[in-house]
């Protein structure tokens, strides 16, 4: 069953992977990755139906970053589909910068983010999975701190009762037909094929087959 209707206002929310370059400037600019992909298909698949997506991911956001501006830059476009993917940043920087976010830093403001929606619009909510693939080397360290938080989200999809993408265990099933560098380079910033994995997962979520 497919899940957009016509009217739908759709907001893309998250850290670079969701931003992929988008000009600010401009409150339509959807970037070049997974959020122009996921509105340039379903145009193609429903050109008969007007939904207005907005792209609202800003690099190098974590959740707390995302919680702190949720009413300006999510709730006051009016959504009825929100897509949320932030975590990864989360763990990155205890690695990077040794600023480490817990478990429980990372529950409470995603949860904080489902509270605000849930209180405020009846809208459909997807939560993305952080992800993370095993290139360069050290990236499989990283596991430690994102798998933990990826267990909080996924308990956070139940008590919400939210569609839930497994972003994490779909591009480690996709590695072994091609190598982790195929689809993130770096183990975390998705190629155009990563960025339209992630599109297809989405559209599938929602009810919308890419399939020809």
């Amino acid at each position: 069953m497919m899940r957009i209707v016509d009217g739908d206002v759709i907001v893309f929310q998250g850290d670079s992977i969701t931003d992929a370059g988008r000009d600010r400037a401009d409150e339509k600019e959807l970037g070049s990755g997974y959020a122009n992909m996921v509105a340039a298909w379903f145009a193609a698949s429903c050109p008969e139906k007007k939904v207005t997506f907005y792209n609202r991911g800003i690099s190098g956001n974590r959740a707390v970053d995302v919680s702190s501006r949720w009413k300006e830059d999510t709730l006051s476009l009016k959504p009825t589909i929100v897509s949320l993917l932030v975590g990864i940043n989360d763990t990155w920087r205890r690695y990077k910068t040794n600023d480490p976010t817990s478990v429980e830093a990372y529950e409470t403001h995603v949860r904080d983010i489902l509270q605000k929606t849930q209180s405020s619009c009846d809208a459909t909510i997807l939560l993305l999975e952080p992800f993370v693939l095993p290139i360069p080397e050290d990236r499989k360290e990283w596991r430690e701190d994102l798998d933990p938080k990826i267990h909080a989200l996924r308990q956070l999809a139940v008590e919400f009762n939210t569609i839930y993408v497994p972003l994490d265990g779909i591009f480690a099933s996709v590695c072994p037909q091609k190598p982790a560098a195929f689809w993130a380079e770096d183990g975390v910033h998705p190629s155009a094929a990563g960025h339209a994995l992630i599109a297809q997962t989405w559209l599938q979520a929602m009810g919308i087959t890419t399939e020809q």
